[in-house]
């Protein structure tokens, strides 16, 4: 089996929406054991090039690699069973169903035989599973309650776990941090390195520098479409075009 550095590449991908350009000859890889931050500004394209990886949008131009495959044509549902996991920037938890519940309807058994997996010895299996996801966020102590009764952080890394149950290979989290407070966020910056063991990659996507400069490896960003800047953390935040983008011309010269 060949091996690759890189789980994802994509190469001079466009996304046009009408006479609107979203994206525009945007290229980036990610590698192995990477943690990749996408940020930009509001309207930068972030969650329009997740659309594209994911399948939920197909490129207007370039071309998407998963590991040497080109996936660029298949739809989202082949691209999730090769192992592309997501979340979404609005929390789309099913609030009457208990912790434990949200993350088993993401297992394939649930959803294909759901009575044959709440009694055979594979549906008892992936039920640990959830319950040790669970606990590495220490969320396991809440597996019994309704998730709507979560904290909007808790909630947020029950996301997160449920993602993980599909056995993704590669991450996608799409605004994690929108809305938290500071002890939220750094609630989620431990549980992301956590949870980092259980994938191959993961891309978070967001606007917040301050959360995405000591979590990410590498940071990768965008302003109207466009890669503007990537590097370390430390580099792409002395870039002028990055706080060109962020602070606007004037304050940025001051």
């Amino acid at each position: 089996m060949q091996h690759w550095a890189s789980i994802l590449d994509v190469s001079s991908i466009s996304k046009s929406f009408g006479g609107l350009r979203a994206i525009t000859e945007l290229s980036l890889s990610v590698a192995h054991g990477e943690i990749l931050g996408l940020v930009g500004p509001n309207g930068a394209g972030k969650s329009v090039f997740i659309n594209l990886v994911c399948g939920l949008y197909m490129p207007t131009a370039g071309t998407i690699q998963l590991n040497g495959e080109d996936i660029t044509a298949l739809p989202s549902y082949r691209r999730a069973r090769l192992g592309i996991g997501r979340t979404y920037q609005n929390i789309r938890l099913l609030s009457r169903m208990t912790v434990l519940e949200n993350v088993l309807v993401a297992s394939r058994q649930q959803v294909t035989q759901p009575l044959r997996a709440a009694f055979s010895r594979s549906g008892k299996a992936e039920a640990a599973k959830a319950m040790r996801l669970l606990e590495q966020v220490q969320l396991v102590d809440k597996a019994d309650h309704v998730s709507g009764s979560l904290a909007y952080g808790e909630a947020r890394r029950l996301e997160i776990v449920r993602a993980l149950m599909g056995s993704p290979r590669l991450l996608f989290l799409d605004e994690p941090a929108a809305g938290m407070n500071e002890q939220e966020m750094e609630e989620l910056s431990q549980s992301i390195r956590v949870c980092q063991s259980q994938v191959d990659a993961i891309v978070i996507v967001d606007h917040d520098m301050t959360f995405m400069q000591n979590l990410a490896d590498n940071l990768v960003v965008m302003d109207a479409g466009m890669k503007i800047a990537e590097g370390v953390p430390k580099q792409v935040l002395a870039d002028p075009r990055v706080i060109e983008a962020y602070l606007g011309v004037e304050d940025a010269a001051a």
